[in-house]
């Protein structure tokens, strides 16, 4: 297994294709990147008291991508608006977001610590939402690859 640094391990996992079921229901954009921050956050926590903490990596890759990640997460908001109506669009919100964050709880299923310091050290360094969104689509998928080449 080749491990490449950097933005390379970004946009190499940017661009890896994703194997999802023709069965599972189309996630949005908005979706697929506020599963992505949680999916580092959590597993951040899980890994910090390893040799491959990668906080400092998730916090860089929050600070450049806030406002992405906000305006994903606002968007969730106005449609889970349309479903539960405003008042419920908040409870909807945060019960998703314990959801995603509670399947992360015992680790990626595929990724162990250093690969996911690698990953979010690359999407740190990203630029821009559509290599966010390719990540998301590979590495929110129950099974995949450790293997990031570039």
């Amino acid at each position: 297994m080749k491990i490449v640094s950097g933005v390379a391990a970004g946009v190499a996992v940017a661009i890896m294709a994703c194997s999802v079921p023709a069965s599972a229901a189309p996630m949005s954009q908005a979706e697929k990147l506020r599963r992505l921050d949680i999916m580092l956050m959590v597993t951040g926590l899980r890994c910090r008291t390893t040799a491959d903490n990668f906080q400092a990596d998730y916090g860089r890759f929050t600070t450049r991508h806030i406002a992405t990640l906000n305006q994903a997460s606002d968007a969730m908001k106005v449609d889970l608006a349309k479903r539960y109506g405003a008042a419920g669009a908040n409870r909807a919100l945060d019960k998703l977001s314990v959801t995603m964050a509670n399947s992360y709880g015992q680790g990626h299923p595929w990724l162990n610590c250093a690969q996911l310091k690698q990953v979010a050290r690359g999407l740190a360094d990203a630029r821009g939402s559509a290599p966010l969104v390719a990540a998301a689509d590979q590495l929110l998928a129950s099974s995949g690859t450790p293997q990031f080449t570039w």
